[in-house]
C-alpha cells in the first residue's frame, strides 16, 4: 500500500473542508511548508487537489503547485479543474507525475481513455450515496460510481482515487466496500480517500489486497497519527 499525504489547495493555502462543503473550511498552512515535511518524513508521494480549480473548471494554484514541484522531489498527482488536454501538458512539463481528471472523465470517459493512452492518467470518482458527484462535488449525477469505475477495465489508466463524499473530513473511517468494489470493477491500482482516521485503521486496512493505496488528509493536520514515525510503503 502505497501512502499519499493530502494538500487541498484555496488561494494557495492547505485547508481541509468536511464532506467537501467551502463553509467548512479549516486552514492551516502554507501549501509548501507542508509538501517539504512530508518529504522530510519519508515520503515519495503528495495528492494536491486544487479546489479553486475544482470549483470553477480550470486551474487556479498553478504558481503554487509549481513551486512545490520546484521545492521538492516528491511524486505528485494533481487535480482539480483540469479539463482539456493544454493543462495536462502544462503539469506534465512542470514535472507533476500524474495527472488526475474527474468532470472530465465523466463527461466524456472516450476522452479520459484517449489522454491516458498519451499522459499517467488517474480517474478520481467521487461517491455521494453510491452516484458520482462532479465540479468539486457540487453536481450530483444519475451513474452509480461502480458502473463508472467499470468503463475504465482494460484501460491504460494508471490508477483510480475512490472518495466516499459522505465521510470525507470527519475521521470516521475509509469506506472500504465501496473501495474494494471499485478495484474489483475498474481492475486498476485503487486508491482510497475519504474519513480515514488513525494509526489503527492503518494497520486493519493492510489486510485488504484491493487497497492499493490510501491518501491521508486530516487525520495528519489534526494530529491523530505522527507522519515521522510513519511508514509511506507497506
Amino acid at each position: 500500500m502505497e501512502i499519499f499525504p493530502a494538500i487541498d489547495l484555496l488561494d494557495s493555502k492547505a485547508v481541509r473542508l468536511t464532506k467537501g462543503d467551502i463553509a467548512s473550511t479549516k486552514v492551516y498552512g502554507e501549501a509548501c511548508d507542508f509538501a517539504k515535511y512530508f518529504e522530510d518524513c519519508g515520503a515519495k508521494w503528495i495528492h494536491i487537489v486544487d479546489l479553486n480549480g475544482a470549483f470553477e473548471g480550470s486551474p487556479k494554484n498553478l504558481n503554487t503547485i509549481e513551486r512545490i514541484l520546484r521545492d521538492t522531489s516528491l511524486k505528485i498527482q494533481i487535480g482539480g479543474g483540469i479539463r482539456n488536454e493544454e493543462y495536462i501538458k502544462r503539469y506534465k512539463e512542470s514535472g507533476a507525475t500524474r495527472i488526475i481528471l474527474g468532470s472530465a472523465a465523466l463527461k466524456d470517459p472516450f476522452w479520459a481513455k484517449d489522454m491516458a493512452s498519451k499522459y499517467s492518467i488517474a480517474i478520481s470518482i467521487d461517491s455521494r450515496d453510491s452516484k458520482v458527484a462532479t465540479s468539486g462535488w457540487l453536481e450530483n449525477n444519475d451513474i452509480s460510481a461502480l458502473d463508472f469505475a467499470g468503463q475504465f477495465y482494460n484501460s491504460d489508466v494508471e490508477a483510480i482515487i475512490c472518495t466516499d463524499i459522505g465521510r470525507d473530513g470527519l475521521l470516521s473511517g475509509i469506506n472500504v466496500d465501496l473501495t474494494c468494489n471499485i478495484a474489483k470493477c475498474s481492475g486498476i491500482f485503487t486508491i482510497a480517500s475519504g474519513g480515514f482516521s488513525c494509526a489503527k485503521e492503518l494497520e486493519s486496512l493492510q489486510y485488504y489486497s484491493e487497497i492499493s493505496g490510501l491518501i491521508i488528509g486530516k487525520a495528519f493536520y489534526e494530529k491523530k497519527l505522527d507522519f515521522k514515525k510513519l511508514k509511506f510503503t507497506f
